[in-house]
């Protein structure tokens, strides 16, 4: 997708849907015809209606802002809707000036969402964003189709769209995007779609503009190894098992070939490995095939939309096939039918989305402003920011002591509000700053900012420090927000900018309570916050939406415990010069220390799934594991799942028992490690995880850790994946608590076949 700047400026110039409408299926040019006879299957009713299009009604409507056909009555319709974490600003989404429709529910960003590792959360979300959207749609002011979410991994931490993922390991992503889309779409490939959500960015999308290298030429080599243990995993997920209606095709090329002209990724892996079928479709990220002609892969536009076409891309977002797919046609370069074909996929899931139906019928058509921002919206947006936030370090100063009554919140975050959205964010209703939330609280509280988010100057430390003297405890917010991350802008370094640190250090001096709030999607290395004694606490909160206030205020006084765990790795400052962005490679070699805590041989600040809690909890298997389990036993157990990877291995039950004094919700991280399979070996990687809602003091819960054959097995470098014989680690927790080992016995069993790249 474009950087804000960049939709700014197609808002101004690109052909706009101003209102959405439906067709007339009563009166209208339509009625009485097959596309209107909700008998009729949605292929045949989406047929039917194609074949009513001339040539140049067909090219006018694969763009995003489609005009529709206007003799028969078929209204236009923008397909660029976004709701990464709520009902987002957007060419097909407005929002009033005032009054009703001017506000929808701002949750956190993804990032602070996936650090809860709360599945059942994420779908209650998605459920709420959906029904707003729809909303949104039947007063005119939004698609029935939603460019979200954004599931590339989060590979290197200089990327600067890493706060709209969930974080950096496949298989939490994949989790996390399994119950998305359901929330999104109303189910699993449900008869009527709530809506049709778009998994982007496929594929190996993580690089914005480093050094040079720019999203929009970039040639990202990765072999199938990786493409199929990390970069695809959420993606086959989101296609094969969550049936999401639409995909997105990214900027970059994979392996030479620009993602959204790749007949490998669009059509051998899409449609014939995942079974992406014709009631959904493909769309090209924004100006990705005009980009075609920077990968120097087709010399101009009419090739360049002619190839978009014939590689399987239905939808260009842009102008580049509205413009250039005639010529592409008098040249031979496409037939008709093949932008036929790419059309109808789009209508057939509009038919699917019930836009041809009676409202009558539709219980989303009696949707209404009443259903925006409901009081179980906000708690959703509450509960789930206080769930993602991350407690790295604590000395016993959090809770805040009930002597505690004068706060200094100072800091380039402490008074934050639209800066807690992160981007593709919408209006929010309210927004309580954390300063805003510790007068609610009824603290004393003053703000001074001190210094901005990247400054070298220091005129406004002595104010902060005067403020800092005058108060019981201090609490300083920073980070990174939008200005350091974007979309459109890498990092080069990850330290914390301008001189933040440089104020913490003064601040810490006074010797008073100092909490450290670290924000931002991306991590900056907190080594010197985590070594320095007189830094009682830091919690870092993401972009924490609309109650993020509320949330960090709620736990630093106690009122709950924190339980989330970092999603994502904090390398140290000097790992952006020890392997470039460019460098797609997860695996660690002479000239790569290795990605994610899986392969990363250093040692980090914050390693992923750190997370601490304002209680203790002891941990341990219960019931009697298997010690050794035969491989074509497993396997043939397995032959009746929908597919062998998701076939059940065992399911592991762990006694959480709180020995504290403070009641806690807990997130059970369950990984595994072993030296069978193909090398090198990762250090672990996860295979299960459950949060378990508020153990009390002194009591036990137990927590069930259901594990597939998929998770243990490894990948080899043909991309095919396999169970293999040998010894196998489970590890509990991270740091780890507690260790079980088993074995596969038996012979090598291969339970995916990965296709072969042509």
């Amino acid at each position: 997708m474009l950087a804000t700047f960049l939709v700014a400026v197609a808002l101004a110039c690109a052909p706009q849907v101003q209102a959405y409408a439906f067709p007339d299926c009563v009166n209208g040019p339509l009625a009485n015809t097959t596309v209107c006879n909700t008998s009729a299957s949605p292929s045949a009713r989406a047929k039917a209606l194609i074949a009513m299009f001339t040539t140049s009604d067909l090219i006018s409507n694969t763009v995003n802002s489609s005009p529709g056909v206007a003799r028969l009555g078929l209204p236009a319709y923008n397909w660029w809707s976004e709701a990464l974490h709520g009902v987002a600003g957007s060419p097909g989404v407005s929002f009033a000036p005032s009054g009703d429709f001017s506000f929808a529910t701002s949750f956190p960003e993804p990032i602070l969402m996936g650090a809860a590792f709360d599945d059942e959360m994420i779908k209650a979300i998605a459920t709420v964003i959906s029904t707003e959207m729809r909303a949104f749609n039947n007063a005119g002011r939004a698609g029935l189709d939603a460019f979200t979410p954004n599931i590339n991994p989060f590979r290197d931490p200089r990327w600067g769209r890493g706060q709209e993922t969930p974080g950096e390991d496949p298989f939490h992503i994949s989790q996390y995007v399994f119950n998305l889309i359901q929330g999104l779409q109303g189910g699993i490939d449900p008869p009527l779609f709530k809506l049709v959500a778009d998994c982007k960015h496929f594929a190996g999308y993580d690089l914005e503009n480093w050094m040079g290298n720019n999203r929009m030429s970039f040639n990202a080599i990765i072999s199938q190894q990786d493409l199929a243990e990390f970069y695809l995993p959420m993606f086959q997920t989101c296609v094969r098992d969550a049936k999401v209606g639409s995909v997105m095709c990214s900027y970059n090329a994979v392996n030479g070939v620009p993602s959204c002209a790749d007949t490998f990724l669009l059509q051998t892996i899409l449609r014939d490995f995942w079974g992406f079928d014709d009631d959904r479709w493909v769309t090209s990220d924004c100006d990705a095939i005009a980009n075609f002609i920077d990968h120097k892969f087709s010399p101009d536009l009419p090739h360049a939309a002619a190839t978009g076409i014939n590689a399987g891309t239905d939808i260009d977002c842009g102008s580049t096939y509205g413009n250039n797919l005639a010529a592409a046609v008098s040249l031979g370069l496409v037939n008709v039918s093949s932008i036929a074909r790419a059309v109808t996929r789009q209508y057939t899931s509009l038919i699917r989305l019930g836009y041809f139906d009676p409202p009558a019928s539709q219980p989303f058509r009696q949707l209404k402003f009443s259903d925006v921002n409901t009081p179980n919206a906000q708690q959703l947006a509450y509960e789930i920011a206080v769930e993602g936030i991350v407690l790295l370090k604590n000395d016993g100063t959090l809770p805040l002591s009930k002597s505690i009554k004068k706060l200094a919140f100072i800091g380039p975050w402490a008074n934050a509000t639209t800066q807690m959205q992160g981007n593709y964010q919408g209006t929010a209703p309210f927004l309580i700053s954390p300063f805003a939330a510790s007068q609610e609280a009824g603290f004393t509280s003053t703000f001074t900012p001190g210094t901005k988010i990247n400054s070298a100057d220091t005129t406004g430390f002595a104010a902060a420090i005067a403020a800092a003297k005058a108060a019981d405890a201090i609490v300083f917010g920073g980070g990174i927000d939008d200005s350091i991350e974007a979309e459109g802008m890498d990092r080069n370094t990850i330290v914390w900018p301008g001189n933040q640190l440089d104020l913490v250090g003064q601040l810490a001096a006074l010797g008073k309570p100092l909490v450290v709030l670290q924000f931002g999607g991306g991590q900056v290395d907190s080594s010197a916050l985590k070594s320095n004694s007189t830094v009682n606490a830091l919690l870092w909160g993401g972009y924490p939406g609309q109650s993020g206030g509320t949330a960090v205020m709620d736990i630093l006084i106690g009122k709950v415990s924190p339980a989330g765990r970092l999603p994502t790795t904090q390398y140290p400052a000097n790992y952006v010069n020890e392997v470039p962005m460019t460098d797609m490679s997860v695996r660690p070699s002479s000239t790569n220390p290795g990605r994610t805590y899986k392969w990363f041989t250093g040692t980090p600040v914050f390693e992923f799934g750190t997370g601490l809690s304002f209680t203790t909890f002891s941990l341990a298997f219960t019931g009697s594991p298997k010690a050794s389990y035969n491989i074509q036993t497993l396997v043939a157990a397995g032959a009746s799942a929908a597919h062998l990877d998701l076939a059940p291995f065992a399911t592991f039950s762990v006694s959480v028992h709180n020995t504290g004094k403070v009641a806690s919700d807990f997130v059970s991280l369950l990984f595994m490690n072993t030296t069978a399979g193909p090398s090198p070996f990762p250090k672990k990687e996860l295979v299960s995880y459950v949060r378990t809602k508020n153990v009390g003091a002194g009591q036990t819960a137990t927590a069930n850790l259901p594990v597939t054959l998929g998770a243990i097995a490894r990948v080899g470098d043909d991309g095919s994946a396999s169970l293999y014989p040998g010894d196998y680690t489970l590890l509990l927790d991270v740091p780890t608590a507690v260790t079980f080992h088993f074995s596969l016995t038996g012979t090598q069993a291969q339970i995916t076949n990965w296709p072969a790249a042509s």
